[in-house]
């Protein structure tokens, strides 16, 4: 497991992840808001008619439900609001990073 900084436009949390997705963060979060958010009959709460209604939790519930049930992401740490042109604090400064 190793440790990604998410975010939805607003506070900056860091979850433990399977290596595969921190290592592949993008591509995973693409997947999940591009593909799974509009195709999956399981993402229907998400969707609004202004879209999509979702936030970084969303995506971790999706990891542990969908993609990875045997090995479960965990929250490690909320860092709050962190301006975007800001360094993340150590130890996360080297964290893969999203935001939704």
């Amino acid at each position: 497991m190793k440790n990604v900084v998410i975010s939805a436009d607003g506070n900056r949390k860091v979850y433990s992840v399977p290596d595969v997705v921190a290592d592949n963060l993008t591509a995973y979060c693409m997947e999940f808001c591009t593909n799974w958010l509009k195709n999956s009959p399981h993402a229907k709460k998400y969707r609004t008619r202004e879209g999509f209604c979702f936030n970084e939790d969303d995506f971790i519930e999706y990891l542990n439900t969908y993609v990875f049930p045997n090995e479960k992401s965990v929250l490690v740490k909320k860092l709050g609001w962190i301006d975007f042109q800001s360094k993340l604090p150590a130890p996360y400064c080297d964290c893969p990073e999203f935001n939704f």
